[in-house]
């Protein structure tokens, strides 16, 4: 009898996730299969459950979603034997790896902007076809040919090296695109994951001071507790101007060196821009549900002399250096707080309900299914 794994099938949105046994894949001469251990809810997977990005535009039927994950080697096609880095690999072994894969044969791929493949990330295919386990709500997860993988050894938990190839790795890329230097002063928009992992990514770059922007509590302090010197809270400067001038308070009325956009609210970036000095980079990785608008003033930019730098995934060399970074922060940072909590496979509804924000004020920082 053929072998399956149980995955979390997703069909559009306002339906619930559906927990179905599928078959296992034959694992090519150049793939692996993994075993999921941890998977976690980023902000994007609820904008796809939300409907504000739509992922039926491949046509009709069941997708497992998901990107955010760590397992082990499954099983490794009869041409691996070593992961990216040339560390022997072997079945068992505990892996990350990107949730993209460039064609490695465009005109981005052959400038080595792997992050710019056009053909990085194309919508999950439905289940039903080869190889089936595309997704992190899954038992199992399928690395085609030309994927990138790294050993993970074993001396950090899972619940903090599943948002890995996620939040922590897209700040960390994000900030070394935008140029982040010692010294400099941040504001940060958003204190969910990727907010989160941004501060302490921030601090170990080199800033000199970190302001964060939430409207929750429980967020706000984790960010303090993971190296912000400020915190603004909305609900009590509830307007762009007052919060535009707290960030000039703490910056000696010039603004930050550096604003970083992780809220996903296209209002947020003209009041982002306001929040840099004159000569300022504004860095913008939130905004991801297609369609929606934002009222700029551009001459402000012109002639104030601020950059924009909008950054979307990552290139494969950032995961082995934010593994690095989590093994040296781990005690200094409580990086373990910022997956907040845990649900079973079976209770993938739930979890999503509970990580919800769009509609109530929640302290899920970040959710995450255990398998």
């Amino acid at each position: 009898m053929a072998e399956t794994g149980r995955a979390a099938l997703f069909t559009d949105t306002g339906q619930p996730y559906e927990i179905r046994e599928i078959p296992l894949p034959e694992v090519e001469p150049d793939a692996i299969l993994v075993k999921v251990i941890t998977a976690g809810i980023c902000g994007s997977d609820l904008h796809v459950w939300r409907g504000d990005i739509r992922v039926a535009m491949a046509g009709p039927g069941a997708r497992i979603m998901g990107h955010e994950m760590v397992g082990r080697v499954y099983r490794l096609g009869a041409n691996i034997s070593t992961d990216s880095l040339g560390q022997p690999l072997k079945e068992g072994d505990r892996v990350i790896y990107p949730y993209f894969f460039p064609c490695r044969r465009c005109y981005q791929c052959l400038r080595g902007e792997f992050h710019s493949c056009p053909d990085r990330y194309p919508p999950p295919p439905i289940v039903d076809n080869f190889p089936h386990f595309t997704g992190a709500y899954a038992e199992y997860f399928y690395l085609p040919p030309g994927h990138f993988v790294f050993k993970a050894g074993e001396d950090l938990p899972d619940e903090m090296l599943a948002p890995i190839n996620c939040a922590l790795s897209q700040v960390t890329f994000g900030l070394h695109k935008v140029g982040i230097t010692f010294g400099d002063s941040i504001v940060i928009q958003g204190a969910g994951g990727l907010g989160i992992n941004a501060t302490m990514v921030a601090r170990e770059m080199g800033a000199s001071q970190i302001i964060v922007i939430d409207g929750i509590p429980e967020r706000l302090e984790l960010a303090k507790a993971c190296g912000a010197d400020h915190v603004i809270d909305i609900n009590e400067a509830a307007s762009s101007f007052e919060r535009i001038n707290r960030v000039k308070e703490f910056t000696d009325g010039r603004g930050a060196d550096v604003v970083v956009e992780v809220v996903g609210v296209p209002e947020a970036i003209a009041e982002g821009l306001g929040m840099a000095r004159v000569g300022g980079s504004y860095l913008e990785m939130g905004n991801i549900t297609m369609g929606k608008v934002a009222t700029l003033d551009p001459s402000q930019w012109v002639w104030s002399n601020k950059r924009i730098v909008a950054v979307n995934m990552y290139d494969p060399w950032i995961l082995p250096v934010a593994l690095d970074f989590l093994r040296r922060t781990r005690d200094k940072y409580p990086v373990h707080k910022v997956v907040s909590h845990k649900f079973p496979l079976e209770q993938i509804n739930e979890a999503f309900q509970e990580a919800e924000w769009a509609n109530k004020q929640t302290a899920v920082t970040r959710a995450c299914i255990v398998l």
